[in-house]
């Protein structure tokens, strides 16, 4: 089993930037697909990037690309969301999710969630 713990969520005005964590514990993180879902009040929970085992493969949905990024740092067992140029409706509970075994932009086909983070972007 692995844990997931995020970290580096605030409050932010538009055009500022932050820098979310995940910290695995119990399993070497380099080896599962991380996912990044953000949970907005009232909205359900959406997908915002994933990064594949190698580090190099990304997808990130369109309402965040160029904006945001995400990287592995495997001496670290974590995984980063570097958030750029943010906007209001970036206001949410971000989450990071791990799947050993596949890549997806469903939330239920990921096994392991943290507790997630609140973003919160000031206008």
């Amino acid at each position: 089993q692995v844990q997931l713990v995020e970290s580096g969520g605030g409050l932010v005005q538009a055009g500022g930037s932050l820098r979310l964590s995940c910290a695995a514990s119990g399993r070497i993180l380099s080896t599962y697909i991380v996912g990044w879902f953000r949970q907005a009040p009232g909205k359900e929970r959406t997908f915002v990037g994933a990064v594949l085992s190698n580090g190099l493969s990304t997808k990130y949905s369109n309402s965040v690309k160029g904006r945001f990024t995400i990287s592995r740092d495997n001496a670290k067992n974590t995984v980063s969301l570097q958030m750029n140029s943010l906007k209001p409706e970036d206001t949410a509970v971000y989450y990071c999710a791990a799947d050993p075994t596949r890549w997806s932009m469903k939330v239920e086909e990921y096994g392991y969630w943290g507790q997630g983070t609140q973003v919160t972007v000031s206008s």
